[in-house]
């Protein structure tokens, strides 16, 4: 019993408890406060359809994806009130005139060092007008080089990238960046740590970003104080409190690791021991990641650098960082590599047109994984067309879901896409948490971008595009050899009326999911 009361009191004590029960309490205050107003019957509900007119000429007219658009103007039609309400706290995606400020001064300062004239992407040019269109589009809007001098190494699995991360985090002399979604204590945070303690004595530079949502179930509160007094540099992406603001949808989900400015990490790897599998949780973890070396990591670097200003207000210095230029000459070039970011507040979806660009360049077949797959009308006509035009489109998704209702979501589309000819697989052994696009034996991009709207218009993402470099044959083997461990999902027939009408309300709530 008292280890029950115990367990209760740990539970209800918990921020991920206190602070949606404190938000929970702020709307319902306002909502009693509106409610209190209809005693005026009809100049309340007049106010309230004003209101709602005025918010759905807002989101028609906004830039943002149509579906997700739709998704919230049927709850402010069908509940004016609560939907105004709801809307006002989540629906935004808006600055403040200071960060707006501040997120200029850094998109500037990016600019001097990545926007000066590319010479790779004039090369890239003269061998494939389709990859020079894809290169320039990437390098104009997610403000980035395209790379040579550069040699990728790619693991297709947590254990395998683990083993290598650590050796490499080793090798550190000037510094250390890491960025991460989620940490959470185990061995293979516990083993990096240990690494980390001894660099900082060594007198390496450590410094770290970790958003506050992806680590609230994971890491205790105000665990950043502990890792700075331990001489860690930590910042914490969107740290949540009680208060109401039209941000908390806006979340860090990149994953990069810089060792000196020359080794760089990507890919879905998460600091967690499932990742690894030392953790089971939902079956055979399988994920991916790429190591890079060479002039492709001063990209990841600028943009971590760019993250660490928005977050501390403070002005990093980016000459102090800048590789061993003699080390990176010497290089064994091996095709073309852009690492690349997006965010959701600059109005541009770089990671969808990216995969859009790719759908849209290939001939002879397109090769996909994602943990999720909750597609817009963009993506789905993309595929769509590709397979009726005679590419061969494989998706794999996850056998063993890690959110049950994403899931059913995803499930959702696959009528639409196998009835169109996509092949879809899904993976037996557990959970496929890679998020990989192979085109063609040509090109490729890897990293943290999920075919979902969250994803692809509310987070702030990272991946690598590949164009003609032999990594991309050790990607396709493993696509190939995983697809030997899925079952493949044949045609689907829904006849039941309420199975429909579920996929159908599915469909149009899944931009806010």
């Amino acid at each position: 019993m008292i280890h029950f009361i115990k367990k209760i009191i740990k539970i209800t004590t918990h921020r991920a408890f206190l602070i949606p029960l404190m938000m929970l309490a702020q709307i319902l205050i306002l909502l009693l406060i509106l409610l209190r107003f209809s005693q005026y019957l009809i100049p309340f509900y007049l106010i309230c359809f004003v209101v709602s007119f005025i918010i759905i000429l807002h989101i028609i007219n906004g830039n943002t994806n149509p579906g997700y658009k739709i998704a919230w103007i049927i709850p402010i039609m069908g509940m004016p009130i609560f939907g105004i309400l709801i809307y006002s706290i989540f629906g935004g995606n808006s600055l403040s005139k200071k960060e707006k400020e501040k997120m200029q001064t850094i998109y500037n300062k990016e600019k001097k060092y990545l926007g000066k004239k590319d010479l790779n992407l004039e090369e890239i040019r003269f061998e494939s007008e389709s990859a020079y269109t894809q290169a320039k589009y990437i390098h104009n809007f997610s403000l980035v080089n395209v790379c040579k001098h550069t040699k990728v190494s790619y693991f297709k699995e947590g254990e395998i990238y683990y083993k290598k991360l650590i050796e490499e985090l080793k090798k550190a002399k000037k510094y250390i960046f890491i960025e991460s979604y989620i940490i959470s204590r185990g061995k293979m945070w516990n083993s990096i740590l240990s690494i980390l303690k001894q660099k900082i004595n060594e007198g390496v530079e450590v410094r770290l970003i970790y958003d506050d949502f992806g680590c609230i179930m994971t890491l205790p509160n105000k665990y950043d104080e502990k890792l700075n007094k331990i001489g860690i540099k930590t910042e914490v992406f969107g740290r949540l409190g009680p208060n109401l603001r039209s941000k908390f949808n806006n979340r860090d989900h990149r994953k990069i690791i810089i060792i000196d400015g020359y080794t760089s990490f990507t890919g879905g790897i998460n600091i967690a021991d499932e990742y690894i599998n030392v953790k089971t949780r939902f079956g055979h973890w399988k994920d991916n990641a790429v190591m890079l070396e060479g002039e492709a990591s001063w990209n990841l670097t600028i943009k971590f650098l760019s993250m660490w200003d928005f977050i501390s207000k403070s002005d990093s210095t980016y000459e102090e960082y800048e590789p061993n230029h003699e080390l990176i000459y010497n290089t064994q070039t091996d095709g073309y590599v852009i690492p690349y970011t997006d965010s959701p507040w600059d109005h541009e979806a770089v990671g969808e047109n990216v995969y859009l660009n790719l759908i849209n360049k290939a001939n002879r077949y397109i090769y996909i994984t994602t943990p999720y797959l909750i597609l817009d009308n963009e993506m789905i006509t993309a595929l769509t067309l590709a397979s009726k035009r005679g590419v061969d489109v494989n998706i794999i998704t996850p056998g063993i879901p890690d959110k049950k209702i994403v899931n059913e979501v995803t499930k959702a589309y696959y009528e639409e896409l196998i009835n169109s000819g996509v092949k879809i697989y899904e993976y037996s052994k557990g959970f496929i948490h890679t998020k990989t696009f192979i085109v063609d034996d040509v090109y490729a991009s890897i990293g943290t971008i999920n075919l979902d709207y969250r994803s692809l218009y509310l987070n702030f993402e990272c991946g690598v595009w590949l164009y003609s470099c032999h990594t991309i044959q050790s990607i396709k083997a493993d696509y190939l050899n995983t697809i030997r461990e899925c079952m493949k999902i044949e045609k689907i027939e829904i006849k039941k009326w309420y199975q429909r009408l579920k996929i159908q309300i599915l469909k149009a709530f899944a931009p806010l999911m």
